[in-house]
């Protein structure tokens, strides 16, 4: 009897700012190999190399049954395939795909590594089962994918999810005179990750009690009962769930799940929920917003994952 073929093994890579991890998955998700590399940072031919390396060491482990790659990266391949919007500035107008493939000998794709979150969490994670995820990465940046229906959603632009560089809905007087006094590093004032992300926490506590504290030790301290850091991680939740609440009148997500460090601040589940509330577009009071809110569940993982799962047929 001649021998069932078996699907080729996926392999994932999230090309990050300071490291590129690498991970080879099976057809049901399990993990087989993952190995890591510094990023050869603003050095394009060598973290070429670097990809190429790590590819081809799978091939190897892979074997006859071969593999599908996938990057997750910074930025976005534009139409015309080249990188664009990479805060890795020396990906921005080279044909990374085309390059790559060149030297490794067979096809690769190449996806937002926040839409790469969103589609590892709604094939296997915390988004398993939901149409459409809205995933938002909260960190040192504001990254954001979409996937419906385990699809990653890009739009003729692949601008689809660039959540994090619209301004902050609903601004007061205070937060207005900060989006004039402090741009984002994008170029525009008021951006939603200029105000959420966790410098921009650390900023807001600064502003406030003129102690410089990172976002983890304002959480810390907040839940030790320092009513100053609880007070700042208010104010961060109000301003988080306003632009959440602007997600949910546009885009109506199935779900919006979290990564990133500050996801894991315990207070936020909880809060958030009620900070998005009045701002959620409803001509009957007492409406209930019905929108799932969820922690992604392969955390640091779902971006190397979703890499792998490019190839999903």
């Amino acid at each position: 009897m001649k021998p069932v073929a078996l699907p080729p093994l996926a392999l994932g890579i999230d090309l990050g700012g300071t490291k590129i991890h690498a991970e080879l998955l099976g057809s049901d998700g399990a993990s087989l190999w993952q190995q890591r590399h510094p990023t050869p940072a603003g050095r394009y031919d060598e973290t070429l190399g670097a990809l190429a390396h790590l590819v081809q060491h799978a091939r190897q482990l892979a074997g006859t049954r071969g593999l599908t790659v996938g990057i997750g990266g910074p930025g976005a391949l534009d139409v015309d395939g080249t990188v664009k919007n990479a805060n890795s500035t020396c990906l921005n107008g080279r044909r990374l795909v085309d390059d790559l493939q060149a030297r490794v000998g067979q096809p690769v794709r190449y996806a937002n590594d926040a839409n790469c979150l969103a589609l590892s969490e709604s094939v296997d994670g915390a988004g398993a089962g939901f149409g459409v995820v809205f995933a938002v990465i909260l960190g040192t940046g504001v990254g954001c994918g979409i996937a419906v229906h385990s699809r990653v959603h890009e739009g003729p632009n692949r601008l689809a999810g660039e959540w994090g560089h619209n301004p902050l809905p609903w601004m007061n007087d205070g937060e207005r005179a900060i989006a004039q006094a402090e741009p984002c590093w994008c170029g525009q004032q008021g951006c939603i990750e200029a105000f959420v992300s966790g410098p921009a926490l650390a900023r807001d506590h600064q502003r406030h009690t003129g102690e410089a504290l990172s976002a983890e030790d304002i959480a810390h301290r907040a839940a030790a009962g320092d009513a100053a850091c609880a007070a700042s991680l208010q104010r961060h939740t109000g301003r988080l769930g306003r632009a959440l609440a602007s997600v949910i009148n546009l885009l109506d997500p199935d779900v919006i799940v979290l990564a990133g460090g500050l996801s894991l601040m315990p207070h936020l589940v909880p809060a958030l929920p009620q900070a998005w509330a009045p701002h959620v577009f409803s001509s009957h009071a007492g409406d209930t917003v019905r929108t799932a809110l969820r922690i992604a569940r392969h955390g640091d993982a779902s971006g190397v994952r979703g890499a792998a799962w490019l190839w999903q047929p």
